[in-house]
């Protein structure tokens, strides 16, 4: 018998500098930063988590990237651009951070998982729905939830 893969933890991503990695983020998103040790600094992302790792080991990768879920990905692209972050022209909203790491950012009500309420109120989240197509790809999974 095989393990299932539950969930992620984290994702770890290499920058550049610890401070300036913080604060460019925190120019996109609403950060919390849960811990810091040295060369290491990790914020919250609902309830996981993203390790910033000090330290480039490797030039950027073209085609690598991670996918962060927002509740506004409007305001992300507004916060981008005020940042002059390098978007990234795609179907969607893609950008590369100051280390060339490739992001890309979906709405809650787009994807095809959920938060549970006790998550999403630990959040400060409330009245997330999902458009039909996300509600359908749950059903498909087997999980029923409200619009």
């Amino acid at each position: 018998m095989s393990a299932r893969l539950v969930g992620i933890n984290h994702v770890a991503l290499e920058v550049g500098d610890l401070d300036e990695a913080l604060a460019f983020y925190g120019q996109v998103f609403e950060l919390r930063l849960r811990g810091r040790i040295p060369g290491m600094a990790f914020i919250d992302a609902g309830d996981q988590f993203i390790a910033l790792s000090e330290g480039r080991g490797q030039e950027a990768d073209p085609d690598r990237h991670f996918g962060l879920v927002v509740d506004d990905k409007a305001a992300v692209r507004a916060a981008l651009e005020a940042a002059g972050a390098d978007i990234v022209p795609s179907r969607g909203l893609d950008f590369r951070d100051p280390w060339g790491n490739l992001v890309q950012v979906v709405e809650y009500g787009d994807v095809q998982f959920t938060k549970t309420p006790e998550v999403l109120r630990a959040m400060g989240l409330h009245g997330l729905g999902k458009t039909p197509a996300a509600l359908s790809e749950l059903r498909e999974k087997g999980v029923e939830v409200g619009a």
